[in-house]
């Protein structure tokens, strides 16, 4: 298997468990705040990664460009790069959180998804190409988003408008991936962004006034989401982007909002309409024609 290949499956797999993870993000505010849930399931996705780091040290497992110095010191760019992703993490994951109180979550998917559209405006303005075959694909998945995750006649409301924020800070977050995992180690850069964004957390934390209580009450959302969603999820996304651009693991990572309405047909026996199995249709063609191997000159495509 080609390490693209790869690198799509881990992608594929991130938006799995981002998916199936949506319910647990609003299942886990029942009883706490935005913030707190999300620093405690980030410390939690950080905590995670220690032993892991710990037992492939001595294997030496790293691909070739981790561990690179921060030009002119000492420091491994790991901590630049874990440190820069977990600011963006920290806006765009409490955005995404606090849109979710007010608007739903299928709204709150498709919203969030635009960061498809979002990364290669991105990369245009950085002066990268993408080919015209990747924004037709991009757009035929946003059509499928919205069948998708769009119920009829709701209006905008500001938990949508949130939400909007939050998938600039999600497509940030791609493109600061995109450069800095060359240079890292990809475990480290995302242990250290979990923490990070945890940490900033914390004085938020406070206002909210978290109790033991409603923490034991959100024991298995928070140890879903911080395991599952950040420990696993977002390291497949950080080791993947080492082997693809950012423009093809943001449609990838799009499908999560498909594989969260599968989850919900084949564990809650929620029906799907025909407009949303078109959604489905369409977000699926759409990623596999954008990784079909075309002659490119370089870019993001």
């Amino acid at each position: 298997m080609s390490k693209r290949a790869r690198a799509h499956l881990l992608l594929m797999a991130a938006a799995f468990i981002w998916g199936s993870a949506f319910v647990a993000q609003k299942e886990g505010m029942t009883y706490l705040g935005p913030f707190t849930f999300n620093g405690v399931r980030m410390c939690l996705g950080g905590a995670v990664l220690i032993p892991v780091i710990f037992a492939l040290r001595k294997k030496e497992s790293i691909s070739p460009g981790a561990g690179q110095k921060i030009p002119g010191t000492g420091f491994d760019m790991s901590l630049a790069g874990g440190f820069c992703c977990g600011v963006v993490l920290f806006l765009s994951s409490n955005l995404q959180q606090v849109g979710l109180v007010y608007t739903t979550a299928g709204k709150a998917g498709f919203i969030t998804a635009l960061y498809i559209v979002i990364v290669p405006i991105f990369g245009y303005l950085l002066k990268k190409h993408v080919s015209g075959k990747v924004w037709l694909c991009v757009c035929i998945a946003i059509i499928g988003l919205y069948l998708l995750c769009v119920p009829e006649s709701q209006a905008i409301n500001r938990g949508d408008v949130i939400m909007l924020f939050s998938a600039f800070g999600f497509a940030c977050h791609i493109i600061t991936i995109d450069y800095f995992s060359p240079k890292c180690d990809p475990l480290k850069i995302a242990c250290i962004q979990f923490f990070v964004c945890g940490i900033l957390c914390i004085p938020m934390i406070v206002v909210e006034s978290p109790t033991l209580q409603a923490l034991l009450l959100s024991w298995l959302p928070l140890l879903y989401a911080g395991a599952m969603s950040c420990g696993v999820a977002f390291t497949f996304q950080v080791v993947a982007q080492r082997d693809t651009s950012p423009v093809i693991a943001a449609l990838i990572l799009s499908f999560e909002s498909v594989f969260a309405v599968l989850m919900g047909f084949a564990l809650l026996s929620e029906i799907l309409t025909i407009k949303e199995v078109i959604g489905c249709v369409l977000m699926f063609a759409a990623i596999v024609a954008a990784q079909t191997p075309e002659k490119q000159k370089g870019g993001i495509n």
